[in-house]
């Protein structure tokens, strides 16, 4: 019975348990029928998120309301709850019966299922929110300005066959290029391709948050660590690069996991399962990169210790296999982006400040965007009430602290521990030198990437301070006439704790769901809509965006805020951004123009 512990609990003494506390989940295996093999229940595991994903956004496209009135937007919102809860609260009670009524086996795979369909549901949630801000019009968020625009501009040059844009990872561009090309006539249908890939890589976040971690932790746990960071994380307008992040970090374990057991395989499991993970890492780079470049110094240096150099040439070389096959399948898959960045990278400088440049640096528990409405450095971040820091700060450092302090063993503590320090160190160094180069070079991304390592820390800790206190009552138990006394720790009991939990982690997923969509809806303050002169823009502004720009029929959309003639039409030349040249100076968004010199250093350039 999967329980609230690391390992299997009521199962055969001889199931596979890694000495790290960190495993996979063969207890699948007691299920009936043809989910009673492992490969069939993990198949069923992603098929029901990625399902359950997909349904509920398609579910959420028939919500017809005006994106553009709040009273629009409230109902829309509502009318998503309301769906969460028709098709949540069944599968909540099959999990719930089974826990009580149910055989063990039959419970566990109740489980398994049902913490997918959580996962999906999740981040299907806010795909559905952001259908209903897009509700009316064909194109994404964003429409064709800022980055958005940038990102049809660069799968446009792709149409026009210039080639892989600069630096920046080719990976969701060339997706957009081919979307376009296969659905909406190529140059011109970039925009119209974008809502598709928003709504659709926003409801995957989840699911791939979620089947990612079960490469190590168990059901519940997993969906511990993918549900809040996937709704945390998840940026609908981009919602290529936080998967990226999400999925490499506990790939990067299960990475170092089998380079530490590689002695044990054969020799073309070893290649195999490298072929595997490298390639995965090799269109993890593509897609996004970023996030690798963080995680680089500290993984690195825990590899040269994972790497078995004194015990013994045979276990060194099935070690050094394992690595040399990864790095160089990752190598070749990345090698388009890898070129650029040799030949271009020295000039590709990052110039755009926006206020997480402004802040404290040390701050890493909250995000701004560029989008940031009426907030200043001068009130945001809120202080906490230690030392500037809040109690959900403390409370992730003391689950760090646990799984420091009791799972330092574990591979998953290690390469997570080991990310985490090499972010904050070159968060660091680009931020000291930030004055002098006048280069941001994303050294605020870091707070995402810092702040996810302290989530995965907080719940590791939990996940081994349960297991040693489970541990500790089964051996202090007294047994009498061979039955556990009354009180004593039994399967079934565990399982209702589980079912209890992923109860409440599901009533979080629906609210911190409607909170990430609530963000995108289209603004309703006059002030925060871009007019060119406007100085504060919200979040809101790129739903706003969207809704202005002519249909694909040559309509304007339904909800237009213009009038029903008024629409802008499509610029069919955007161009990739790195073609204007560098200025050398930093570019201050959301700054008043007589405020550049005092926050800037420098006078606005008009």
């Amino acid at each position: 019975m999967t329980d609230l512990a690391a390992g299997p609990v009521g199962g055969s003494t001889t199931e596979p348990r890694r000495p790290d506390g960190v495993t996979t989940d063969p207890a699948g295996s007691r299920a009936p029928g043809l989910l009673a093999r492992p490969w069939a229940v993990r198949t069923a595991e992603a098929v029901v998120s990625v399902v359950a994903a997909f349904a509920f956004a398609l579910l959420c496209t028939r919500i017809d309301v005006n994106p553009l009135s709040r009273v629009g937007q409230v109902s829309g919102l509502a009318m998503i709850q309301k769906y969460a809860a028709l098709v949540g609260l069944p599968v909540l009670a099959v999990l719930l019966y089974t826990a009580y009524k149910g055989s063990v086996a039959r419970a566990q795979l109740a489980q398994r299922l049902v913490c997918a369909a959580v996962a999906g549901l999740s981040t299907g949630v806010v795909a559905g929110g952001i259908a209903v801000a897009l509700n009316g019009t064909q194109w994404g968020l964003g429409g064709q300005e800022g980055d958005p625009g940038n990102l049809i501009g660069m799968a446009n040059d792709m149409l026009r066959g210039q080639g892989v844009p600069g630096v920046y990872p080719p990976g969701f561009p060339g997706a957009l290029a081919i979307w376009s090309k296969l659905f909406y006539g190529g140059v011109g249908g970039g925009g119209y391709a974008l809502k598709d890939l928003q709504l659709i890589c926003s409801a995957l976040v989840g699911p791939m948050a979620y089947l990612s971690w079960r490469l190590l932790l168990r059901p519940f746990w997993a969906l511990l660590i993918a549900v809040p960071s996937a709704i945390l994380f998840l940026d609908p307008i981009r919602p290529y690069s936080h998967v990226t992040m999400i999925v490499m970090v506990p790939m990067l374990a299960g990475a170092l996991r089998e380079l530490r057991r590689a002695h044990e395989l054969s020799t073309r499991s070893v290649v195999l399962r490298a072929l595997g993970f490298g390639g995965s890492f090799g269109v993890m780079f593509l897609w996004y990169n970023g996030w690798f470049v963080w995680a680089a110094p500290g993984v690195f240096v825990l590899t040269m210790f994972v790497v078995p150099w004194r015990r013994g040439a045979a276990r060194l070389k099935r070690a050094l296999l394992f690595l040399g096959v990864t790095v160089l399948t990752a190598g070749v898959v990345a090698s388009p982006l890898l070129y650029q960045l040799v030949k271009l990278g020295a000039q590709a400088k990052d110039r755009y400040a926006y206020l997480p440049v402004y802040i404290d640096p040390a701050y890493i528990m909250g995000w701004a965007s560029d989008r940031s409405g009426r907030l200043t450095y001068h009130d945001w971040p809120w202080r906490g009430e230690l030392a500037g820091q809040s109690a959900y700060t403390l409370l992730l450092l003391a689950g760090a602290a646990l799984a420091l302090g009791l799972g330092l063993r574990s591979i998953a503590v290690r390469t997570v521990a080991a990310t985490l320090i090499g972010a904050w160190l070159l968060r660091f160094w680009f931020a000291s030198h930030l004055a002098q180069d006048k280069a941001i070079q994303l050294y605020p991304r870091t707070t995402w990437i810092i702040l996810y390592a302290l989530m995965i820390l907080a719940v590791l800790g939990l996940m081994f301070a349960v297991q040693r206190g489970t541990s500790w009552a089964r051996t202090l138990q007294r047994v009498e006439d061979g039955k556990p006394v009354a009180g004593a720790i039994r399967p079934a009991v565990t399982g209702r704790m589980v079912a209890g939990a992923v109860c409440a982690l599901a009533l979080f997923a629906t609210m911190g769901a409607s909170w990430s969509a609530d963000r995108y809806m289209p603004t309703t303050d006059p002030k925060a809509i871009p007019d060119g002169k406007s100085e504060i823009i919200d979040m809101g502004a790129d739903a706003w965006r969207a809704h202005i720009l002519v249909n694909r029929n040559g309509k304007c959309p339904k909800y237009d805020p213009a009038g029903p003639t008024d629409c802008a039409p499509v610029n069919y030349k955007l161009k990739e951004y790195n073609n204007e040249p560098d200025k050398g100076q930093l570019w201050c968004a959301n700054v008043k123009s007589e405020e550049w010199a005092l926050v800037c250093g420098s006078k606005r350039p008009w």
